[in-house]
């Protein structure tokens, strides 16, 4: 089988456009070295089919194939599922202590403690102005003091407790943002099944849409973020998405191939992981700031039972919640000089020095310090897991960049490669072509 003379021009055609096709690339992966979720790409080569053709030996005419040069077969994003999924998982962790920190960060910070403003100082200055009044017993100003420092403790007491509910209720507001319909995770399931389908459609015809899988894998790492996900890869390039109870195992879909399925956390409520289980673990009904406004309600009504019983009478009227509701008598409010300090009549100051001495009461200044502990305590433990987290979180995030992440040395190694390899194909080019004016031009012409 003859060969065409311009057999040589194709063959170098093929390798200048496959470097061409290379360097693109490389440029694709520096343009997109500082974008977020992006993986880096390489063009995948392969041997053009050879050109069978006909070599005649000494004896006997055998067969042979003549090199045809190079094709691009495709474009491969780099990429390690099995990063993704160690990522994924140490990502739901991280935002779930990340979401408790946060919320517990806002609850201590409601205590004011230790400083002048909370509940302690006002303690100490409340059995302070008891103390004044025993030792003045029949001094209006004195009992002006005690109304006075009374009410600052209510203050102080009402102001935590709402502080803590405002901090709960904002808390279930993230997670309401995130998992209602409509929510986030509402936006990111929509978005999810027109990728996959996009994504399905060109996969049948053979095109592997890198960019589009980028941005779908951007979108599960976000999901990972407000829960423990399963992601199910399909045979036509979709996915099935869920959440996963970390408790139970029961899945909750997100997607299912090209449909969007979420439509709002169980009504029974569930634990997810992720940023949403953070914030349900300190937001929702027996929680943990529950946990802590039982414990204010619990001091407030120990609070009133005891300066009450210490007094013989009514100083503190309570409801539900204690916390919410304690507050001195109204009589007293209205009256100050009519608080008793005493069963001896005139001078006679038994009953101020009774509450006086209720200074340091397990059930009160006690239990209060106890609490502070534990909101300390919970804060500082939930702030070392989150900085565990991140640590584990971050290692495998370097792990994943090493792989799939665009290294600025490497890239410009591959330029200067491609470079000289297009060079060397357009100089094989400017070879044949010059062979090919002298055969064409000179060929016949003697003297020339």
């Amino acid at each position: 089988m003859p060969v065409s003379s311009f057999f040589g021009l194709q063959t170098t055609l093929r390798g200048l456009i496959a470097q061409q096709r290379m360097l693109d690339t490389t440029g694709h992966n520096i343009a997109n070295a500082a974008t977020v979720g992006y993986s880096r790409q390489e063009a995948t080569l392969a041997a053009t089919r050879a050109l069978q053709i006909t070599v005649s030996g000494s004896i006997n005419q055998v067969g042979a194939h003549l090199g045809a040069g190079v094709d691009v077969t495709g474009f491969r994003r780099i990429r390690d599922q099995f990063l993704d999924a160690q990522y994924r998982a140490q990502n739901t962790s991280l935002n779930d202590w990340k979401a408790r920190a946060e919320a517990l960060d806002s609850a201590e910070l409601s205590l004011a403690e230790p400083g002048e403003n909370g509940i302690s100082a006002q303690l100490t200055k409340f059995w302070q102005a008891w103390s004044d009044l025993s030792n003045a017993p029949n001094d209006e100003a004195a009992k002006q003091a005690v109304v006075q420092q009374a009410q600052g403790l209510m203050d102080s007491i009402h102001s935590v407790r709402a502080q803590m509910v405002m901090a709960q209720e904002g808390a279930m507001g993230q997670y309401d943002q995130i998992a209602q319909p409509g929510g986030e995770v509402s936006q990111i399931a929509t978005e999810l099944a027109e990728l996959n389908k996009v994504i399905s459609q060109h996969l049948v015809h053979g095109d592997a849409p890198n960019d589009l899988m980028d941005r779908r894998d951007v979108l599960l790492d976000k999901l990972s973020g407000y829960g423990q996900i399963s992601v199910e890869q399909l045979a036509g390039g979709s996915l099935n998405v869920a959440f996963v109870d970390a408790t139970t195992g029961t899945a909750y879909p997100i997607v299912s191939d090209q449909t969007a399925e979420w439509a709002g956390p169980p009504a029974g409520g569930w634990s997810p992981g992720g940023q949403m289980g953070g914030l349900l673990a300190v937001a929702k009904p027996g929680g943990m700031i529950d946990g802590y406004l039982d414990s204010i309600d619990s001091l407030a009504d120990n609070l009133a039972t005891a300066v009450n019983g210490a007094y013989g009478g009514t100083f503190f009227t309570t409801g539900a919640p204690a916390g919410a509701t304690i507050a001195v008598a109204a009589p007293i409010q209205a009256n100050p000089a009519s608080i008793t300090s005493g069963t001896g009549g005139p001078g006679s100051n038994d009953l101020a020095l009774a509450i006086a001495q209720l200074q340091g009461n397990a059930g009160i200044d006690g239990a209060y310090k106890a609490f502070v502990a534990k909101v300390g305590g919970d804060l500082n433990e939930t702030t070392r897991m989150q900085t565990n987290a991140q640590i584990l979180t971050d290692s495998v995030e370097n792990r994943r960049q090493s792989v799939a992440g665009v290294s600025m040395d490497e890239e410009m190694s591959n330029l200067v490669r491609f470079q000289r390899a297009y060079q060397a194909s357009a100089r094989a080019m400017s070879t044949m072509d010059e062979m090919l004016d002298v055969l064409i031009n000179r060929t016949g012409r003697v003297g020339l």
